[in-house]
């Protein structure tokens, strides 16, 4: 993928086929070659592009974890930093983003003051995203790390307020999370609430177990869905995304 092109390519995507899919990788979830292996394989189930990020914020293992995905690989590499130590120059673009319903100034604007000239100097390109973090089921790593005051599954207004506050200040995507291994994922009344408010493209992620969820979420109008969780625990990456991706396009 030439540098400065992920968010093209990603825009093509929607439009070609409707729907985009992604696939999460963690860092902390295994050995670099491991890693690549599950990546190629979601690359080989249809996956459009591949996200790397967690919380561990081991620089060398992001180094080395995004160097051997992108030898596996053809599709993006998009960098979904948890920390501004997660920033590595062997990945296409980077989700610059603002966690926007966190208590701390940190994470709504001094994380990303302090990588901008890193992500300038390593040539990656970002793509401005807002990250809402949706109430789940228990506190997940996400609520943890970034002091999150999560919305209220039952108040969707909320969710698109802050989408539409978002998009009207230039970022180019939202994305609605359920937080990593969630077992409640972001109610679909919300994902349509917001997807008829916004004209930006809207992620959802986190709590996505299986392929009708995933239809389910793209039906209410989810122009990207994350798996991340399910396809790492997989036997058969390839098999998980094809089935994801069927149910999504079906």
């Amino acid at each position: 993928m030439s540098k400065g092109k992920v968010y093209d390519y990603l825009m093509s995507v929607l439009q070609e086929k409707g729907c985009g899919h992604m696939t999460l990788i963690d860092p902390d979830f295994g050995p670099p070659e491991k890693l690549a292996g599950i990546a190629a394989g979601a690359e080989a189930g249809g996956t459009d592009a591949i996200m790397l990020g967690g919380s561990g914020g081991d620089r060398s293992k992001m180094d080395e974890t995004a160097k051997r995905i992108k030898e596996e690989t053809s599709v993006p590499l998009i960098l979904f930093p948890g920390n501004v130590n997660d920033v590595t120059p062997e990945a296409d673009a980077i989700f610059f983003m603002s966690l926007m319903n966190s208590r701390s100034r940190y994470w709504l604007s001094l994380a990303q003051t302090f990588a901008a000239f890193t992500v300038k100097q390593m040539g990656i390109e970002p793509i401005p995203m807002s990250y809402l973090v949706i109430e789940s089921d228990k506190r997940t790593s996400v609520e943890f790390y970034g002091d999150v005051n999560p919305i209220p599954r039952e108040k969707p207004k909320i969710a698109a307020a802050f989408a539409l506050a978002a998009q009207y200040l230039g970022m180019k995507l939202v994305y609605l999370e359920g937080g990593s291994g969630a077992r409640q994922s972001v109610p679909e009344e919300m994902i349509r609430f917001v997807s008829r408010i916004v004209d930006i493209p809207v992620i959802v992620g986190g709590g996505i177990t299986t392929p009708e969820e995933a239809g389910r979420k793209v039906k209410a109008g989810a122009s990207f869905i994350v798996t991340g969780t399910a396809v790492e625990k997989s036997k058969d990456p390839e098999k998980t995304v094809k089935s994801i991706i069927k149910a999504m396009r079906g």
